[in-house]
């Protein structure tokens, strides 16, 4: 109740607010109410959100007026109107018709129109100016470029020009609270009215979104996320089974305007934050805190303002989350016990337990929480259990969550029912749970980190975003790194094929899809969560061939992507073994998809900004790394030099 306390002392004045002006909180704000909804009052609703809008709509409505124009409007020079000089589109996105390849479309409008008269939206232009510029390029000598090949120009003029389509789109996704950008909704899908919670904004989904706009200079939308999704977190400890925890962050939220209580000429915006009760599976996320702290991170780093992190509320935030995922329970293991569904894997999966896409973050957040936190005597206990947890998880999961072909040689060779300390079967896993494709799928060169780990059962998937995230974050070990990445190249073919990257390999089939997914038809194998490819998952792709010095691995990715997943429209995900298939439910223009092609393609061109999301390992943790090693019951052990305070 202190804490709660002195973070409402925060907001309500003591130090800098967030908020406008012209903001507050509504009467139902209280530091105490575990779900609390953020609202701003504007009096003469319909005068002021008249005005509010039209800054907003200037940006987006003329991309509409862009996109479906007519022969008719090109001729009136309807589109010259992009030109318009709207503030808040550049102080958002900075991305007007003068950047890219705006300004050809401008150019070149009226001519295209009266040679083509059904020219009616973006992508027919985009569908024409390839045309021409393919023609152009056979048909004069002068044009042939002196260094390169014509297919590399060709290649080159196509991908500026999805790249153009992208920032327009995630342009188009931005969302507005109180006159201010606060996020990006999850899709945009003009296909279907079927909406469900795809038009919220998710704090896993803006991630990419976030560091599109950090890289190319718009701080404002991710300092406004941060700190508007900080008040939504969850302040109050409580008992009640239906309320979230104290420190946990929401997996969602909605700008919804409602009428004011009391005043018929009035409304207010509000903040409705959804913790995972109205999510199809009722689980509350894990990985949004997780990645609400990463951001923050990369934030601070690539703006170089660091005085959001240590504001009083911001550091509270934090000391929240790390609370929440340090608190003593049953688990014995320094891993997360989470609920299946509760990550990017938000539906039944077999997950449940330790996975490690929840590790790898969890590892990534505890180094960026240790490298945000300001020293305090109150803070000193938090500190050592931190610093405690992260020799322990990464000992852990190098240890025992890697498999290669000698591990996996190692574990068919395993005796059981072992009852001792310096038992090297510590888990008691059965030799007969290496699956038949595992044998013949290991390559001799490669391996990586398994799905999960539990007493008597080891989950053999390749799950691709805790494989990358724990190169990115330096969980895995520098040989380690190299050798997932190796093991991508000699399985290219399974995980990335037409379309990169599958979220998991292999899709779980028959019976064991029967039982352990209940049936559901949504991940039926090779579908969506069930072994689908996820052209999102680009970017940490990127960042984690970035940080080994392996760029290319990326690039060549990234190409196969551009070679469809614009003429797909931005599909949310792919089906079948070689992802040939747009997602049998698949929403397109899914903002995601498009930003984290764009992270993928701004991280390639300047790599060196990869630094804001990457973690490098340290001196202390690596000789704390090594004493754990030495002291590990499957080596000689002599006699302890010092009390541990963590389990190996």
């Amino acid at each position: 109740m202190a804490t709660a306390g002195m973070v409402v002392q925060v907001c309500g004045g003591a130090v800098p607010c967030v908020f406008s002006c012209k903001t507050h909180f509504g009467k139902s704000w209280s530091g105490s109410h575990p779900r609390s909804y953020i609202r701003h009052k504007t009096r003469r609703a319909a005068t002021c959100f008249k005005v509010t809008y039209s800054s907003r709509s200037c940006c987006t409505t003329n991309v509409y007026q862009f996109r479906r124009v007519t022969q008719h409007d090109v001729a009136s020079n309807c589109l010259k109107r992009i030109k318009c000089n709207c503030e808040r589109a550049d102080s958002v996105s900075g991305l007007t018709s003068e950047d890219g390849n705006g300004a050809w479309y401008v150019d070149n409008a009226e001519e295209y129109s009266s040679t083509n008269g059904n020219v009616r939206n973006f992508r027919e232009f985009e569908t024409i100016k390839e045309t021409s510029l393919e023609r152009d390029t056979f048909s004069s000598n002068s044009k042939i470029p002196q260094n390169g090949t014509t297919r590399d120009t060709l290649q080159k003029d196509i991908a500026g020009s999805i790249e153009d389509e992208a920032w327009e789109l995630l342009k188009e996704s931005i969302v507005h609270y109180c006159g201010s950008p606060i996020g990006t909704i999850a899709a945009k899908d003009p296909t279907t009215s079927n909406v469900l919670n795809y038009d919220q904004v998710f704090i896993r989904d803006f991630i990419p979104s976030g560091i599109a706009f950090l890289l190319k200079g718009e701080y404002d939308i991710v300092r406004n996320f941060i700190l508007h999704t900080l008040q939504l977190q969850s302040w109050e400890k409580t008992m009640d089974c239906h309320s979230p925890g104290q420190g946990l962050m929401p997996a969602s939220f909605k700008v919804r305007t409602v009428p004011l209580d009391g005043d018929d000429t009035a409304t207010e915006e509000i903040l409705d934050p959804d913790f995972g009760e109205a999510a199809i599976g009722r689980v509350a996320p894990v990985d949004s805190g997780l990645w609400w702290i990463i951001l923050l991170r990369a934030y601070g780093k690539c703006s170089g303002d660091l005085s959001v992190q240590e504001r009083i509320d911001v550091q509270t935030g934090i000391k929240m989350i790390l609370r929440l995922c340090l608190a003593d329970g049953f688990d014995m293991f320094p891993t997360l016990l989470v609920t299946d569904g509760s990550c990017m894997i938000d539906r039944r999966m077999g997950i449940h337990g330790h996975p490690l896409e929840i590790q790898a973050l969890f590892y990534s957040a505890l180094l960026c929480a240790r490298e945000m936190l300001a020293p305090e005597d109150g803070s000193a206990d938090l500190s050592r259990a931190l610093n405690n947890r992260l020799v322990a998880l990464s000992f852990h999961i190098r240890e025992y969550y890697w498999i290669d072909m000698r591990k996996l040689n190692e574990i068919y060779r395993y005796k059981t029912e072992e009852y001792s300390f310096d038992a090297v079967n510590k888990f008691n896993i059965y030799p007969d749970q290496i699956s038949p494709w595992l044998a013949e799928w290991m390559p001799n060169k490669g391996g990586y980190l398994i799905g999960n780990l539990q007493p008597a059962h080891m989950d053999f998937r390749f799950f691709s975003l805790g494989n990358l995230w724990s190169v990115v974050s330096s969980l895995a070990t520098v040989d380690q790194s190299h050798a997932i990445l190796d093991l991508i190249e000699a399985k290219w073919s399974d995980l990335v094929a037409d379309m990169p990257f599958k979220i998991c390999y292999p899709a779980l089939e028959g019976k064991e899809w029967q039982i352990i997914t209940g049936c559901d038809p949504k991940n039926t194998p090779w579908s969506y969560h069930n072994g689908g490819a996820w052209p999102t998952l680009l970017w940490q792709l990127t960042v984690a061939c970035i940080k080994m010095n392996r760029p290319e691995i990326a690039e060549r990715a990234v190409k196969i992507a551009e070679k469809r997943v614009s003429k797909d429209k931005w599909p949310e995900y792919y089906d079948t073994k070689r992802a040939r298939f747009i997602g049998k439910q698949a929403r397109l223009y899914q903002t995601w998809s498009i930003a984290g092609y764009l992270v993928a393609k701004l991280l390639l061109n300047n790599p060196s900004a990869a630094k804001i999301l990457i973690n490098e390992e340290d001196s202390e943790l690596i000789n704390a790394f090594s004493c754990a090693i030495s002291s590990s019951p499957r080596r000689k052990r002599g006699p302890k030099s010092s009390p541990k305070t963590y389990i190996v």
